[in-house]
This record gives structure tokens, sequence and C-alpha cells, in this order.
């Protein structure tokens, strides 16, 4: 095990090391609900690609707030037919700073059968793919470390990733709208803050959403913040490093907000199985952090549940995880799920 983090027996069994708000249930609860008093008013339209093997449609649903979220949605071509069966659906989840990209990008998922809903990232489109999904929300006027983990960061209420994780939710509930889709076979999937997002909706979804069967994270991000912020050293986790040494006063709140969108305290309540990917050299999400979020996952179902998971461990591999190896890994696992 390299010296980035602990031994690896150690990591086996970590927990993590953020608090659980008192209610940090009844927060959620009335976070989702609000949301879902706005009319989910999806909006499915066809787009050219000039794939001719993928059917593609550029989506919008109302997320946070009833505000318009963008997505795309790819159907195998072969089998949208009014006489064809549901399919079962992917919910993508992107990194962070990428956007849903353009409408021929990621469509492995569809092309191995299942309809795909891309989600795009509010306020995100400026890295890797580009988005078009704005965040109207200002989180107060407040000043913010360049990037999104600081913004709105005092307060839990007008914190980024509270709008983020619920247009997550929503997403499952907008590719459930298809009539191409079987609503009973739902699948919530990405990599880092795609991860992240993936076990957040897996445990928000929990009691609230039928029809979600699995969740695929891959080295997740967004978990067990103070441990991320002691070894982190690249990737997002160091700007709350850099926000919190100019703001010296906003310590004790940042601290007091970061527990809400933990992924570690979210992935608790989760319910369906769940295949994990981790990368001992990881110096963007830290091996512990993804650990504690495994570790945790599923052990506050209800009524005594015990959650299927598992994870892959990539032991010579930074960031990247298990990339391509671990694609065709997942895709033998939902094959399996789906037999």
């Amino acid at each position: 095990m390299p010296a980035i983090d602990l031994p690896l027996q150690e990591l086996r069994s970590y927990r993590g090391s953020s608090p659980l708000p008192e209610d940090f249930e009844d927060f959620w609860e009335r976070t989702i609900a609000e949301a879902r008093e706005h009319p989910l008013s999806v909006r499915f339209e066809r787009v050219e690609t000039y794939l001719p093997l993928v059917e593609t449609f550029d989506v919008t649903f109302a997320g946070y707030a009833g505000d318009p979220i963008k997505a795309w949605l790819h159907l195998p071509a072969a089998r949208t037919g009014q006489q064809r069966e549901p399919l079962p659906a992917v919910v993508h989840y992107l990194g962070y700073s990428g956007g849903r990209g353009l409408a021929h990008q990621n469509t492995l998922w569809a092309q191995a059968g299942y309809a795909t809903l891309i989600m795009d990232s509010r306020g995100q489109g400026y890295g890797f793919q580009t988005g078009e999904t704005p965040d109207p929300h200002p989180s107060a006027g407040e000043t913010a470390y360049p990037g999104l983990m600081t913004r709105g960061i005092r307060d839990p209420h007008s914190y980024y990733y509270r709008r983020l994780f619920t247009d997550a939710v929503r997403a499952i509930e907008a590719v459930q709208a298809h009539p191409a889709v079987d609503a009973s076979r739902v699948v919530v999937q990405g990599g880092s803050q795609g991860g992240g997002l993936a076990v957040a909706a897996a445990g928000l979804a929990a009691g609230r959403l039928d029809g979600l069967v699995a969740c695929l994270p891959d080295v997740n991000f967004l978990a067990d913040y103070p441990r991320a912020l002691e070894i982190a050293t690249t990737g997002p986790y160091p700007e709350l490093e850099n926000y919190l040494q100019r703001h010296r006063d906003n310590v004790e709140a940042a601290f007091a907000t970061l527990p809400y969108f933990d992924v570690v305290n979210l992935g608790r309540l989760a319910r369906v199985p769940a295949y994990f990917s981790v990368a001992l050299r990881d110096t963007t999400c830290p091996p512990s952090t993804v650990y504690a979020t495994y570790n945790r996952y599923g052990e506050a179902a209800e009524g005594g549940v015990r959650v299927e998971k598992s994870i892959e461990e990539y032991a010579f591999n930074n960031h990247e995880g298990g990339g391509e190896h671990h694609v065709v890994r997942q895709l033998a696992w939902l094959r399996k799920l789906f037999a």
C-alpha cells in the first residue's frame, strides 16, 4: 500500500470522521419535498447525432426550486419501437467541472442496451465537457474561492451541493418518465463527483422513489471532508482549504455545513445494491474517504434490510481508478443484475 493513506487493512474497516447532524434527515426530507412541489415538467426533444445505433433526446426537467436542468437521453435505436419491451436505465452523473457535453458523447451505456440519462451539472461545464445549465442561485451573494466547493458554505440551506444533490434525485424521476424506460429498473452511476452524486441519490431516493435498483460509484468524491482536507493534495478538496485560509472566521460555519453533504452520511440511508471502486494511490479522492463511504453504505436502511455491496481495489492507480477496465466489470455486473 502506498504511503498516501492508511494501511490497507485499516482502510477496509475505516468508517469516517464526519459528524451526523441531529436534523440531517429532516433537512433532506424538507429539501426534497420542497423540490417535488414543483411539477417535473420533463420534456424530450429528439436530436440528430449521426449515430445510427443510438437515438438521442434533448431533455429538460425541473430540479431544485423548479430550476430547468438539461440532460441527454440516449436509447439503443434498434429497441425503441412501440412493440419493444421497456429498457432498464442508467442515470449518469458527471465529474467535477464537466457538463453534459455534446449530443454524441457518452453513449456507451446505450450501446450496451440501456436507456441512459446524462445529467448536466448546474453551473459546471467549464472543465472537460461543456454544460448548458446555469445555477441561478447566488448563494446569498457570498464570496467564494474559484470553483464550486465553497459556494454558500456558511449555511447548509444556501450551499451549492444542496441544489445539485436535489437535481440528482429528480433526474431519476425524469428518466422514469420516458415511455421507452422501465421505471422499475433504474441504476445510478458516475465517477468522482459523479460517484458522490450516485451515492447521494441512492440515499435520498430511499423511501421516496420506487424503481431504483443499483448504485455504481467510482472513486467517489464528496466524502469524509475532515479526512479529505487532511490528505487530499489534488483536485477540488483544496478549494476548501484555500477558502478557509482567507476566511478564517468561517471555519466553524463551514464545518457545520459540510456534514449535511457528506455522502458517507447519505449513503447510510441507501437500500439498493452497490458496486464501488477505489484507487489506492488516489490523491484527489483519497482511499480512506472512499472506504468510509463504502463501509457505511446501507447501514441505516429501514427495516434492518441487509444491503449487498462490493468494491474493486486498484492498487497502483491514482484518480483514474480502474478506468476502461472497470467499465467492463460494471457492464458484467449489470448484466448479472438484470439477468
